[in-house]
């Protein structure tokens, strides 16, 4: 199986975490193989450990995008930015916040990515995973949740013409308030009819430093890495924090990136 070396405290947006091989995931890889592993796109939303499990990613030949049948097909590889620069080119609307939106387009439809009520899942029809073909109406999905459990090769999009410009502006405002030092995006999700960001700050931790970790003075609900970060400071925060939140509101905050670690994969609250 080909594999490729990756730093990850230079490839994702975190900045965190060793060198590892990561198998590349290919038309030809085996179903017992992908099960094996934990699959990886962009990490931009992800906080690798000192002892992830073993990792995928997709190789470059799901790198795509084309209009067929009146759909628009997609790789799951494909970066956002890609989709959004065809889409301004050919003019096809519905997909402008992905100029706003770092990751690539398995990861976005896993996650069911967006701005506010712009979601991937708005204008999607199927995705094609190594085991077949699961069209929208077969998957749960909701508010950045799906119940998409294996690798999306490809994803399908009804195509409409209209590409809007003024939307890409209203996006950018939508996003200059989130800081531009490494993270992996918002740390936690909102709980029902409150703010992440403000529950943190509420209890005392916007702006406090771990290390060189620390819940961001822009955005309290974004965990940066403002230089030589180290991922057991950004597991000491989040544990602070949900701890100070539910003792002090009886909320319980839940991760909304995903951790790579052996210990606490799959894990919502540490």
């Amino acid at each position: 199986m080909q594999t490729k070396p990756i730093n990850f405290s230079k490839y994702p947006s975190f900045r965190i975490g060793p060198t590892c091989d990561v198998a590349l995931l290919t038309q030809d890889t085996p179903q017992e193989e992908i099960k094996k592993h934990y699959l990886i796109g962009a990490c931009n939303n992800t906080l690798v450990g000192n002892n992830p499990p073993p990792l995928m990613m997709l190789s470059k030949e799901f790198d795509y995008i084309r209009i067929e049948d009146n759909r628009l097909l997609i790789g799951g590889a494909t970066p956002s930015g890609k989709v959004a620069s065809f889409c301004k080119k050919h003019n096809i609307a519905n997909f402008e916040f992905l100029s706003h939106l770092p990751g690539k387009l398995g990861g976005l439809v896993f996650m069911n990515a967006g701005l506010k009520e712009y979601e991937i899942f708005n204008h999607l029809l199927y995705i094609k995973t190594p085991y077949g073909i699961s069209r929208k109406e077969e998957i749960k999905y909701g508010y950045r949740y799906t119940t998409i459990s294996a690798p999306i090769l490809e994803a399908s999009f009804s195509l409409e013409y209209g590409f809007d410009a003024k939307k890409v502006t209203m996006f950018q405002a939508m996003r200059s308030n989130q800081p531009s030092t490494p993270s992996a995006g918002s740390c936690f999700k909102n709980p029902k009819n409150d703010y992440a960001g403000r529950l943190i700050e509420a209890v005392g931790l916007k702006g406090i430093m771990q290390g060189d970790m620390c819940f961001s003075k822009e955005h309290a609900n974004f965990l940066v890495n403002c230089g030589n970060g180290k991922f057991e400071d950004a597991i000491f925060l989040i544990k602070e924090a949900q701890k100070r939140v539910f003792e002090q509101f009886g909320i319980t905050l839940e991760l909304e990136i995903k951790i790579l670690d052996r210990e606490y994969l799959g894990k919502k609250v540490l």
